[in-house]
Formats: C-alpha cells, sequence, structure tokens
C-alpha cells in the first residue's frame, strides 16, 4: 500500500510538473509544486520531518551535520551570469558578428551544429542555455520553427557526452566504487554511440533545412567575429587551473565571471553602458528553476521513489539484461541528471551482472548511455528548461523529434554492444 501511495506520487508529481511546463507556468515552481506532491504521497514510510531536512539539504544547509554547502547557491549564479552573459552578447551585436564569420566557414546551415557543439565542450549546468541566442539568430534565416532550434541546440550540444572525459559522471562511473575501468575504455566502448549521435543529428538537421533557401551573400571570409570564439573557449582553458585550487561549481562561477569582463574588453562600448545591459538581462527565473530543479530531487530520494521504481521493475520479472538498460533509462528521465541516473541505479542493477551475458566495459556502456538517453530527454533537464525558456518555447514541444532521435540512438547502441562487447 505504502509503495502504490509513492508511485501514485510519482505519476501525480511528473503529470503536474509537465503539465505546468505545457501551461507556461514558472518552471523552478512547477518543480517545487511537484516535489511537495511526491513528498505528501510518501508520509506514510517518511516522518513529516525529513521533508523539512531533504528541503533544507537542497538550498544549502544539512540539518544533521548542522553544515552549510554552497553547491545550490552556486549554480543559481552560475546559470544567471549565463543568461546574463547570453542575453549581453546578443544585444551588444557579439553574437551577430560571430554567427556572421562562423556562416563563412561552413556549408548551408552548418554552423547550427557547430555553435552548441563549440559550446558543448564548456560542461556548465545549463550550458545550452549560452548557445541559444546564436541558434534563435541562426534559425530565423532558415525560417526554422522555435521547437526546431530547440531540438538542435540541445542535441548538438550533447554530442560530445559519449566520448567526453571531464564528465563527472564518466569519471564516477569509472572509479573503483563503481565499475572500475579506464575511461578510455568507456570511452571507445561509446565511439559508436559517438558517431551514431553525430549522423542522426546530420540527418535531422538536413531535414529541417530540405526546403529552406541559402540567400546568405557572405562568400569570403570574414575573421572580424572570430574574436568572439574566446567566450566559450576560455572557460574551459580556466577549468583546467582553477579546479586544482576551488570546487567545480566554484571554478565554473569564476570562469564565467571572467568571460563576462573578457566580453566588455572585447565590445567597443562604454562601461557604463555594459553594466546597464548587464542589469537590465539579469532575471530569477534561472536561479528558481536551480532551486526548484534540487528541491526535486532531493524529494525524489527522501521519498524512496528511486527504490520503488526498481524495486517494481524487479516485481514484473524483467529479465536481468533490460533492468540494465530500463533502471538508468528511468531513472536519468525522472531526476533529469546523468550522473543521478547512474549512481541511483548502479547499486540496484549490479547484483544482475552476472546474468547479463556481457562483460563489465560493455555493461558500464550501456549504463551510461541509458543514463543519458534518459537525461537528455527529461523535462528536468537543466539544458533542456533554460534552451526552452530562452526561446520561449517548453520541452515537450521537440518531443515529436527529440524521442524518435533519441531512441534510434539507444536501440543501434545496445545491438553494437552485444555484438561488440566480446572484443572490449
Amino acid at each position: 500500500m505504502n509503495h502504490l501511495l509513492t508511485i501514485i506520487g510519482i505519476i501525480l508529481s511528473f503529470s503536474l510538473v509537465i503539465f505546468s511546463i505545457r501551461r507556461k507556468y514558472d518552471f523552478g515552481f512547477s518543480l517545487i509544486a511537484g516535489a511537495i506532491v511526491l513528498a505528501l504521497f510518501s508520509l506514510q514510510t517518511i516522518p513529516p520531518y525529513k521533508i523539512l531536512y531533504g528541503i533544507s539539504n537542497a538550498i544549502g544547509y544539512s540539518i544533521d551535520s548542522n553544515e552549510f554547502t554552497t553547491e545550490t547557491i552556486e549554480l543559481a549564479i552560475i546559470v544567471t551570469l549565463i543568461f546574463m552573459l547570453a542575453k549581453s552578447m546578443q544585444t551588444t551585436g557579439a553574437i551577430g558578428e560571430l554567427t556572421k564569420s562562423l556562416r563563412t566557414f561552413f556549408s548551408k546551415g552548418g554552423t547550427i551544429a557547430v555553435i552548441p557543439a563549440i559550446y558543448g565542450l564548456l560542461p556548465i549546468p545549463g550550458g545550452a542555455l549560452l548557445s541559444a541566442p546564436m541558434i534563435d539568430e541562426e534559425g530565423k534565416i532558415f525560417a526554422l520553427s522555435k521547437n526546431q532550434k530547440n531540438f538542435l541546440n540541445i542535441w548538438f550540444r550533447h554530442i560530445w557526452f559519449p566520448i567526453y572525459p571531464l564528465s563527472i559522471a564518466m569519471i564516477t562511473l569509472c572509479s573503483p566504487k563503481f565499475s572500475n575501468i579506464p575511461i578510455t575504455s568507456l570511452m571507445l566502448a561509446d565511439t559508436p554511440a559517438f558517431i551514431i549521435y553525430g549522423i542522426i543529428g546530420f540527418i535531422v538537421l538536413r531535414l529541417f533545412l530540405k526546403h529552406s533557401k541559402d540567400n546568405l551573400e557572405e562568400k569570403t571570409r570574414y575573421i572580424k567575429g572570430l574574436k568572439f570564439l574566446i567566450i566559450p573557449f576560455l572557460p574551459v582553458i580556466l577549468f583546467f587551473f582553477l579546479q586544482n585550487i576551488f570546487s567545480k561549481e566554484r571554478s565554473f562561477l569564476i570562469s564565467i565571471f571572467i568571460d563576462i569582463i573578457i566580453l566588455f574588453l572585447l565590445l567597443d562600448i562604454p562601461w557604463r553602458r555594459y553594466l546597464k545591459l548587464l542589469y537590465e538581462s539579469l532575471t530569477w527565473k534561472p536561479a528558481v528553476a536551480i532551486i526548484g530543479i534540487m528541491i526535486f530531487r532531493e524529494m525524489f530520494t527522501v521519498s524512496g521513489a528511486d527504490a520503488v521504481i526498481s524495486n517494481l521493475l524487479e516485481m514484473i520479472s524483467t529479465p536481468s539484461f533490460m533492468l540494465i538498460i530500463l533502471v538508468p533509462l528511468v531513472l536519468g528521465f525522472l531526476t533529469g541528471y546523468n550522473l543521478a541516473g547512474i549512481t541511483l541505479s548502479y547499486v540496484f542493477i549490479q547484483p544482475f551482472f552476472s546474468t547479463a551475458g556481457i562483460g563489465i566495459v560493455g555493461l558500464t556502456s550501456l549504463i551510461f548511455m541509458s543514463a543519458f538517453i534518459g537525461y537528455l530527454i527529461s523535462p528536468l533537464h537543466l539544458c533542456n528548461v533554460l534552451s526552452s525558456e530562452y526561446l520561449k518555447t517548453d520541452v515537450t514541444g521537440m518531443y515529436r523529434f527529440f524521442i524518435p532521435s533519441a531512441f534510434i540512438l539507444l536501440f543501434i547502441h545496445i545491438i553494437l554492444i552485444i555484438i561488440l562487447s566480446p572484443f572490449f
């Protein structure tokens, strides 16, 4: 009975969040409302004070250990600064200059893939927000819809994830506490998925551009706007140095702050006007989205929803191989967090490894890609939230492109792992 109430709570909370997104309500507050629903349906299994503890932990204060943590606050500041940086680049014409230059180096529509892929090298939470303004401008040239622009921005932003060695999810999954394999082994196993991912993206891009006309006049190389490429690349470079001194979040925070200063130095405008532009681009919505996500994730764990889902899959006699795919996929989707999909699911599916018939490298790749696909299409995924917010659409609007592409990728990857696993 208790598990049934938790399952009902999960269904109702996610239905509320998705309904609210479709109705254009604020995403952060929608998540908080969903978290409250989930918590209320879990009161028969957890004491009420656990809910308060969970909210406190999510915001940054652990009542149990009497310690403050700054992760949530720093993430909220990071995405706020990213939004300010992106809006300032658009308002000052920096985005227009950069896209104008990139356009002269790539074929029809190629810039739409290159821009988010470049920014994808910057592993910042909600980083798709940086490329959203440029995709918006470039997409207008080819008369793309908001949902088409949103899909292309998110898809190409994450093209590096299957083989990106700086990914916290990849580092964690390969660590001794989990699969205990070299990161290079996982990268090798994921390489076919990376290639298929790129192929799917370019096929969809070409389909979107099939009936558009390329009326661009730039025939000669225009390099003036390339100076603004320093904006996505500088934080990556700074991160390598700063991570040895500060936490991951603080390193990104410092990097983005420096980026804002560098943008001013690249622009030929008075500093008072620049400060005014920054102030006008300030908004509370990204910060509330971060807080809402953190509270929802904490409630998902505190309520025991993750364990209930895993137990449910086990109770319905799902084959071991399918469990290893489904649990990370479902948890990645429900949490909107790649790392959560991996770490929460691993403890439940590890006992099934011996009967799956695949080696540890192949299993690790399946877990990683399943969690990644769930996270990629999740309405809670911060990149989806912020990109949709900027493009004035909603996450579910691009699902008719997103879901087929994502599951074709996962299906092909599963087949390839089954075939190639003996060689890993």
